[in-house]
């Protein structure tokens, strides 16, 4: 069994681990800024960054029989502020009609924006090479973990925008060395034409997950790489509708059940979150659990859990 929890200053070893392998933009492989966002993550979890706005929290996978860290998710409570403002481009159609030639073109214009009160944002989803598509799905867990998380607390914005790039540096020289004006998309190159607004082949599986829950595609790009950006209401999403806390009996449920992710949530310890998926039988007040998955959430008999479906 795979255990979902808040990352510990401890993981530093497993997580410099996973980035010398994939050194993603979430996840470099640079001891200092993964201190720096263990650090955030830590303080965000304990409630110690006193403004909402500015907090991170780092999701890691366990796999708890090796020990091992095999994959981390992100939740920024608040993406593109005043001083690091979120940048994008707007995708629209502009139609132009010359008489003399009797012709009707439609053009695809990007124009350039800035959002300074931002939403919530997910990224920072990574997942070891030798552990993706097994039985277990763990990108499917990282990913479904920070929807529950955002079920069970209040955060400063309802959407979502995917990850940008820099999100973590300043941003000012966009808007200095970046045009102001708007851009015809049919200047591209054809094979540039075609790649605005799509997601690349590694990652339609996670588009398709997204759709599934209740995001779409906003009609927004990336500056740096083009790839579409997808939003949601949080209210919206089918997975925290369907959030449910129920309480814990003495019950050890070792049968087929319903396919969920379940975690409790404490205001100290060693985790102050951990969760994990399993089978369970759930009524209108309360959930029975294997003992391992109660094992390795640590909690007893009358516990408050927090549940969403696994499908």
């Amino acid at each position: 069994m795979l255990v979902l929890r808040d990352v510990q200053k401890t993981d530093l070893p497993g997580l410099k681990r996973l980035a010398a392998v994939l050194n993603t933009v979430n996840l470099p492989n640079n001891e200092e800024t993964l201190e720096a966002i263990i650090d955030k993550s830590v303080k965000s979890f304990a409630g110690r960054v006193k403004d909402p706005f500015e907090r991170e929290y780092l999701f890691v996978l366990e796999d708890v029989r090796n020990n091992l860290i095999i994959g981390t998710s992100m939740i920024i409570a608040q993406h593109g502020t005043y001083d690091a403002p979120h940048i994008y481009y707007e995708v629209s159609e502009r139609e132009h009609y010359s008489a003399s030639l009797e012709r009707h073109l439609r053009h695809k214009v990007l124009s350039i924006a800035y959002n300074y009160e931002g939403p919530t944002e997910i990224g920072g989803l990574v997942v070891d090479p030798p552990y993706r598509a097994t039985p277990d799905k763990p990108g499917k867990q990282l990913s479904f973990v920070r929807f529950l998380f955002i079920s069970m607390k209040k955060f400063t914005g309802l959407t979502y925008l995917e990850a940008d790039r820099l999100s973590r540096q300043n941003k000012e020289f966009i808007k200095e060395l970046f045009p102001a004006s708007d851009i015809y998309a049919s200047l591209f190159p054809d094979r540039v034409q075609k790649v605005l607004g799509e997601v690349g082949p590694a990652t339609r599986g996670v588009q398709r997950m997204l759709e599934r829950v209740g995001f779409r595609y906003v009609e927004r790009i990336d500056p740096f790489d083009g790839g579409p950006h997808f939003e949601a209401n949080t209210a919206e999403i089918s997975l925290v509708r369907r959030y449910r806390t129920l309480k814990l009996t003495d019950e050890d449920f070792e049968m087929e059940g319903d396919d969920v992710l379940v975690a409790a949530e404490r205001e100290s310890g060693r985790n102050r979150f951990r969760s994990v998926r399993c089978h369970a039988r759930l009524d209108n007040t309360t959930i029975s659990l294997p003992a391992r998955a109660k094992e390795i959430l640590e909690v007893k008999t009358g516990a408050k859990l927090s549940i969403i479906p696994f499908e």
